[in-house]
């Protein structure tokens, strides 16, 4: 069966364009609280993953010995803008563990904040691998490579002993076989595991409420998760979703996005977790949708600017005249009822 549309995009009254997806919300266990179409299908959540990912550098020990202050695990769980302060911050680090830029396995490319990006431009600068959304994540693999003593060359590739450190903390955390995960190679060369919406869910609830977990790994969820909440600039940027979902959310949630319409939620004060994906991969779809489920459960106000502009955006002429919306499906604002009583 399909899976039901979650987000219309409308045009004067019609509509235009429809997103389908799923969503699902778990405790800790694994008990499915609410859930939307099909979420025992692995799919890729790409960067959604990422605190799962950071999770053995702290567990490891490799985050204490080399000083990892709570905006480089930030960083860490990242997919940030490349403004000055991201890439300042990532520079810092590799250079504290004895790494250099060169040392990144993530490729160059433009910062994802326009006015980062104009500005290396017009300073006649090149996009260098620091600029990455994906940089801290890689400075954290480093860091546990260092703190290893393995072999910091290789350290993106599966069978790497950091990556296998990474692939295992994201299967147990969301209940899966590591044997038998799919992984692909994410954007950034690093492994990308595929895992059910339940499951992910289920890891997000576990850094939520993590007293199910080993002492280590709890200590490395709750120091993660008040990472990212403290710092929701280092997580995204100026003007992004994420950073503003974290503030509006006042320390109850962290957020991340993932590539391909993919997006997650630790709602630590319910011990929920939540991870939804859009079919189409659609990054606007997922936005109204991640924040449409945290305004129904009371983690935002939807009436907050921020949020207002996620969760019914609008759609605008050339002009600036207002000729649309971007908003939650009918049958989404329904069953949003039911998320509200959870």
């Amino acid at each position: 069966m399909a899976n039901p549309i979650l987000v219309e995009l409308t045009r004067g009254r019609w509509v235009e364009s429809r997103h389908r997806g799923a969503v699902a919300i778990t405790d800790a266990s694994g008990r499915l609280v609410w859930s939307a179409g099909e979420v025992d299908r692995p799919v890729f959540a790409r960067s959604a993953l990422k605190m799962l990912q950071a999770l053995p550098l702290v567990e490891t020990g490799a985050a204490e010995a080399f000083g990892v202050s709570p905006k480089d695990l930030a960083l860490a769980c990242a997919s940030h803008g490349g403004e000055p302060f991201h890439i300042e911050a990532v520079a810092a680090w590799l250079a504290r563990i004895g790494c250099v830029e060169g040392d990144l396995a993530c490729g160059a490319h433009a910062p994802a904040n326009e006015a980062a990006a104009r500005a290396l431009l017009l300073a006649g600068g090149k996009p260098s691998r620091l600029h990455n959304n994906c940089s801290g994540k890689h400075a954290g693999f480093l860091t546990v490579a260092r703190h290893l003593g393995v072999d910091t060359r290789g350290y993106e590739q599966p069978d790497h002993p950091v990556q296998r450190l990474a692939l295992a903390a994201i299967a147990e955390m969301s209940g899966l076989d590591p044997a038998a995960m799919p992984v692909g190679v994410d954007g950034c060369t690093a492994p990308a595991a595929a895992t059910p919406l339940r499951g992910l869910a289920t890891a997000m609830a576990r850094i939520a409420d993590p007293s199910g977990l080993s002492p280590a790994r709890a200590s490395a969820a709750r120091r993660l998760y008040a990472a990212v909440r403290a710092n929701p600039l280092y997580v995204a940027g100026t003007g992004r979703a994420c950073t503003a979902l974290i503030e509006a959310a006042n320390g109850a949630a962290s957020v991340k996005t993932g590539a391909e319409g993919a997006y997650v939620a630790v709602l630590g004060e319910l011990g929920l977790g939540v991870a939804l994906k859009i079919d189409d991969g659609a990054g606007r779809a997922s936005e109204t949708v991640i924040t449409a489920i945290l305004a129904a459960l009371g983690v935002v106000d939807r009436g907050h600017p921020a949020i207002a502009a996620l969760v019914d955006a609008k759609v605008v002429d050339t002009t600036g005249r207002v000729v649309g919306a971007r908003r939650p499906s009918a049958w989404l604002t329904s069953e949003l009822r039911q998320v509200a009583a959870i």
